[in-house]
């Protein structure tokens, strides 16, 4: 009985250890939520840039819009950080089915701080849309971001994310029509599954500097270019998630099940009847 109780307690304390680290990686939720009834916290940038320089800046959970003439390329910004997966939701309206000449298609891009493009996961990155049609819905989730990566990898890292929309093949009688663009990004925590050891020295966002020269921007009162693109709640150190608490966890289990394995083997010692000598 003594040694059941034993496991039975062992296995109490390791199921209370995983419940309490289950939660955090586990968690699929998304992190960018917005009260509808909170127009400053949804309300986005009413124009887009033409460049990537020019990009207009906006924040998971808000939506930007934009009035532009077809064949315009629109460029957004936004930032992303340490374990989140972002998805992009873009819904363009087209003009009058009466005024149109023919299919069009529409295609979303997302590119990193150093403008690489980053595939999609999955979703309506590209969609043609027919004459009659009146809307075009476009998505692309993005893989989770890393707090690191190998210089030849191409693997998402925390800083800003450009989104650009155009239209790619259309009657050339239809270039020049107005339409109007939404953009939107949603964010989920990814925890630890996707952790990697280090960490950039700065997030890849545009006139990143050196910490002498953040010093000199906080020195002065003037906010440096990481500042000014963090996301709402801040930049992450990169260096913590919850792979720390299922390694600890994994730990003490591993050594719950070693006592409990010694006093199941160990026996009761040597029987009476046998001489010492033997």
């Amino acid at each position: 009985m003594r040694t059941v109780r034993m496991l039975a307690a062992a296995a109490l304390t390791g199921a209370a250890l995983l419940g309490l680290a289950a939660p955090a990686a586990l968690a699929d939720s998304p992190t960018a939520t917005a009260d509808p009834d909170d127009t400053r916290s949804t309300s986005g940038p009413t124009e887009a840039g033409t460049t990537f320089r020019t990009a207009a800046r906006f924040l998971p959970g808000q939506q930007a819009t934009a009035q532009a003439a077809t064949g315009d390329y629109l460029y957004w910004v936004f930032p992303a950080d340490v374990g989140q997966r972002p998805t992009v939701n873009a819904t363009v309206t087209l003009p009058d089915a009466a005024l149109r000449h023919g299919p069009a298609v529409w295609r979303v891009d997302v590119y990193d701080g150093l403008r690489r493009r980053q595939p999609c996961m999955y979703g309506t990155q590209s969609r043609t849309a027919a004459k009659e049609t009146a809307t075009v819905e476009l998505a692309c989730v993005l893989r989770p971001v890393r707090a690191s990566a190998d210089a030849w990898a191409d693997d998402p890292l925390p800083g800003s994310y450009y989104v650009r929309l155009t239209v790619t093949s259309l009657p050339d009688d239809d270039l020049g029509q107005p339409f109007t663009a939404r953009i939107g990004v949603s964010t989920v925590d990814k925890g630890g599954a996707y952790a990697t050891d280090g960490s950039l020295a700065a997030p890849l966002v545009p006139g990143a500097t050196t910490a002498d020269q953040a010093e000199t921007d906080a020195d002065a009162g003037r906010p440096s270019a990481v500042e000014a693109a963090a996301p709402e709640d801040g930049w992450s150190s990169g260096w913590w998630s919850d792979r720390w608490l299922w390694t600890g966890a994994g730990g003490v289990l591993a050594a719950l099940a070693g006592i409990g394995g010694y006093v199941l083997t160990r026996g009761t010692g040597r029987p009476p009847r046998v001489p010492p000598a033997a």
